[in-house]
């Protein structure tokens, strides 16, 4: 009976605080409705209808954003409201919208249901938004199966196509294991933090309060060991990467490009707040013990940035597949962004830490703009059913295309990090914030690695401006969708990286748990 009074609490409900969520998962409710009951001529308004939900949510966070001041949280700390959630939401839900506009030839080019694929991508938001916004393990589990569940039937959306049901069923299956893994580390966690008078707990901020009298410092260690390769296999670093070339390369190009860009920030941003705020910095001050974990998880992620950075950009200077190719890149932004996190993680002091979050939030959205704008370009080259997505497809395109392949080349460079792009103010960012943490190595094998990145970067754009074309070449016609979004993401990469400023400083993380150093 006491142990059943010590589990009650009073529900702390607030609807408000998961607005945007609502909104998300409501849109997606109305378009299985309105595909269920349409013509088949009228199915096309369920993409209008994805965006107008999408927009909702915007102005949702918005006005979370200006109304609450510091931290809050509601239902019982499952759900939290700070920065890092709704910095995070933001870039969620500009992936989205890409995403919707790149697809919708797409689908109509290879005659796909596109109010199923608009369902599932709000659904699969409506995830990656809950795993930012989660406050307890359970939550960040519960987000990450509803955008894993979207995305394994998104990767074989195009049901005839034996590659895009290879890609789903590979993902499906290693994903599995990534969850399994996660949910054992989160069950371990919740038996280490057990105490004689108290049951063990799933809260991030209850786990770090406990960490100082923490009476299973191994079952600790492993629970977040565990929960490290899970989230190592959702961001896609070394060596739990070997699912990403083959997934991103069967995929539809527009279900690739959001993978790169949505899942990946997804999973970054339960991996920031978990590791960062249940196993803090401060807790060495008070706990050996249970702060030996804290370097422990700092160290192995400085030797998985390495390995994620070199794996990445070193294999893809051998992929002829652009998809491919783009793969490994995205596996290397991993690493550049690992940068950031383990800045986070060494930080002692709260600003230090803040802004180092802030640096990874900000790389993540610049990689997504330039990422989802070079898949545009990629999906429009590639024709119905991604065809044309070897090297020697860009042959010679450059004079006969000039606008495909300026935005190509645009995007190319933003990744490689040229000034004055996005990818160069987001890698300053990163490596900024962990030379003021004084891990040097790490940045001389980040810039070294960026110069090996330049090979399969400007190997593509000299293809496309200097390699003779040998078969014939039909322009592709730019629809409006995709002009719309290579717009978007051309904008957003001079903006980014010539007027930074605003962003950066919006991004500014508050902490959601704080733990005192005595």
């Amino acid at each position: 009976m006491n142990f059943f009074a010590l589990q009650y609490a009073t529900p702390d409900v607030n609807l408000w605080l998961i607005l945007p969520e609502l909104v998300i998962c409501t849109v997606a409710v109305v378009i299985m409705l309105v595909d269920a009951f349409a013509r088949p001529t009228q199915r096309w308004i369920t993409g209008g209808i994805s965006l107008f939900g999408i927009a909702a949510a915007g102005a949702g966070s918005s006005w979370l954003w200006l109304s609450w001041r510091g931290a809050a949280e509601a239902f019982n700390g499952m759900i939290v409201l700070d920065e890092l959630r709704l910095g995070f939401t933001f870039v969620f839900l500009i992936v989205s919208a890409l995403t919707i506009l790149v697809s919708i030839v797409w689908m109509e080019n290879e005659h796909l249901p596109a109010g199923e694929f608009h369902s599932l991508l709000m659904f699969a938001t409506a995830g990656m938004m809950f795993m930012a916004s989660a406050g307890d393990l359970v939550m960040v589990f519960l987000g990450l199966e509803i955008l894993s569940i979207a995305t394994y039937v998104m990767c074989g959306f195009r049901r005839t196509d034996v590659r895009s049901n290879e890609s789903s069923m590979k993902y499906f299956i290693l994903g599995s294991f990534s969850s399994a893994f996660l949910l054992y580390g989160i069950a371990l966690t919740y038996g280490a933090t057990a105490t004689a008078a108290l049951p063990g707990t799933t809260n991030i901020a209850e786990i770090a309060r406990r960490l100082p009298e923490a009476q299973y410092p191994l079952l600790l260690f492993a629970g977040a060991a565990m929960m490290l390769v899970g989230f190592g296999f959702k961001i896609a670093t070394a060596p739990f990467h070997v699912w990403t070339p083959d997934v991103y390369e069967g995929a539809p190009t527009p279900v690739t490009a959001f993978m790169a860009a949505g899942p990946k920030a997804a999973g970054f941003a339960s991996f920031l707040r978990v590791f960062l705020f249940a196993f803090p910095f401060a807790v060495m001050t008070v706990n050996k013990g249970a702060g030996q974990i804290h370097t422990a998880w700092l160290s192995a992620l400085v030797v998985i940035a390495i390995l994620t950075m070199t794996v990445g950009n070193v294999v893809a200077i051998a992929q002829n597949n652009v998809k491919r190719m783009l793969a490994y890149s995205s596996i290397a932004h991993a690493g550049y962004a690992l940068v950031g996190f383990v800045a986070a993680g060494a930080a002692a002091e709260i600003e230090q830490r803040n802004a180092a979050i802030a640096a990874v939030i900000f790389y993540l959205l610049t990689y997504a703009v330039m990422n989802l704008g070079a898949f545009a370009v990629v999906q429009l080259i590639a024709r119905a059913g991604d065809r044309r997505t070897e090297v020697e497809d860009y042959n010679g395109i450059g004079f006969q295309s000039p606008w495909l392949a300026f935005c190509l080349s645009l995007f190319l460079l933003s990744l490689l990090g040229m000034p004055p792009t996005a990818g160069f103010i987001g890698k300053v960012m990163v490596f900024r914030a962990a030379l003021d943490q004084h891990y040097f190595l790490l940045v001389v094998i980040g810039v070294l690695n960026t110069a090996v990145s330049a090979y399969y970067y400007l190997r593509l754009i000299i293809v496309m401006f200097f390699s003779e074309r040998t078969t014939a070449w039909n322009a592709p016609r730019i629809p409006a969708s995709i002009g719309l979004a290579l717009l978007i993401t051309i904008l957003g990469v001079f903006y980014l990286g010539l007027f930074p400023d605003r962003v950066i400083n919006a991004l500014q993380t508050k902490p959601v748990v704080s733990v005192s150093r005595r």
